[in-house]
This record gives structure tokens, sequence and C-alpha cells, in this order.
């Protein structure tokens, strides 16, 4: 979840003091019902058994981690990326750690794009490039790309555009599959487990702000 659709998307108790003074208290978040998330994407067992088989999907194993609470859905979508690619930061724990985010346990108003790159930086000697304002042909190159097993791509979009609720989330691709034209995406949240969705419906949920910014794609290379 990113840093202002979090904070929009929650409420909080600010309290004296930080951690065991009693410091930030999360105590609510925006759900989306089940039957919003099973009736707005793609799960047929078909196609999710050959997404599965998709050259970068393959190196997750049919396993992901899933994000610890509702702000480190970031943290988790690295961590789970760079244990496909064989990094040892390969934990929520071990991406945050020596980077003084996410302290006290909550990314206390998410991470943004740009943030959760710099996390990822600092965790791996990898090339990590920010894929922003990117027309929809663009998009589509990228996730053509995003089948390549030599790099791994994090999408960044609103959930409200999907789900019909929901606010900003991060979490890997597992690939494209072109001839439907569906994104597999290896959703980090527990709740929503990894589902297709057309390739049009997550541009635009990508095409969306965060802040000033827009959200976007972080490649891994």
């Amino acid at each position: 979840m990113t840093r202002r659709h979090y904070i929009s998307g929650i409420s909080i108790v600010v309290a004296a003091g930080l951690l065991g003074a009693g410091a930030l208290v999360v105590v609510g978040h925006s759900k989306v019902p089940p039957q919003a998330i099973a009736s707005s994407v793609t799960r047929t067992p078909e196609l999710i058994e050959r997404a599965w088989r998709l050259p970068v999907a393959a190196t997750f194993n049919r396993e992901l981690t899933w994000q610890s609470n509702a702000s480190r859905c970031g943290p988790a979508a690295v961590a789970n990326a760079y244990r496909s690619l064989g990094e040892a930061a390969s934990t929520e724990s071990e991406v945050l750690a020596g980077t003084g985010w996410c302290w006290t346990g909550m990314c206390i108003l998410g991470l943004t794009l740009d943030e959760l790159a710099d996390v990822a930086r600092a965790k791996a000697s990898r090339k990590i490039t920010i894929l922003r304002d990117l027309s929809e042909e663009q998009f589509r190159e990228h996730l053509r790309r995003s089948n390549d097993p030599s790099q791994r791509y994090i999408v960044n979009f609103s959930r409200q555009q999907i789900f019909g609720a929901g606010v900003g989330h991060h979490s890997p691709i597992g690939g494209y599959l072109e001839t439907e034209d569906l994104v597999f995406i290896l959703d980090v949240n527990s709740d929503y487990k990894p589902w297709l969705v057309e390739r049009t419906r997550l541009f635009a949920a990508v095409n969306t702000f965060d802040g000033e910014k827009k959200r976007g794609l972080l490649l891994i290379e």
C-alpha cells in the first residue's frame, strides 16, 4: 500500500511517545469484500495453471510470503522478487534491515514507488529502474519483457480501479499471457492471492496518481 492512499484508507490513533510508550495504532483499513475480489479478476484454473508455468512465475515455485501487515506490501513484494532471483534479502525484515524504513513494524503512511526503489537498491547490487508515465504501448512492451527470467517487475497500482474499492498496492508481476492479453499478478496480500487481469484494466490502475506522481513499475535487473 502506498503512502498517501494508505493514510487515506486507514484510521490511526497517535499516542504519546513511540513503540513501548504507545506510538501509532492502526485501528482499521480499507477492505475489499471477498465477493468483489472473486468477481473482479480471472482465476480460471486452466489459465492460472498456465500462468504459473510462465518463465518468471515458475521461479517463485508457486510460493509467496504474504505481507505481514497492511502497510508492508512494498517490502514483501521486493522480498518475494529477490527470493525468486536467489538474492540473500528474501524476507520483509531482511529487505528493510538497516534502511531506516518501517522501523516501528509499520510502514507508517506506506512506501511510494520511489521509496520502495531506495529500499530495493539498499539490498542488492542489481539495477533498479522506476518506470512511470508510460504510454499504453510502452506498458504492453514491458509486460512482454516480464516473461524474461533475468529480470523482475513490481507493479504499483490502485485497487480501486480493478476491484471497485481499496487503495494503493505493490506486488510482483509473474508474467504475461499475451494471446489472452492477461497479466499475472503475484499478489502478496493473503486475502487476494495471485490473479490474472486484462492488460487494459491493469494499465488504468497503474495510470493513477499517488500524491503528485503517477504510479508505475519497478524494474529489477
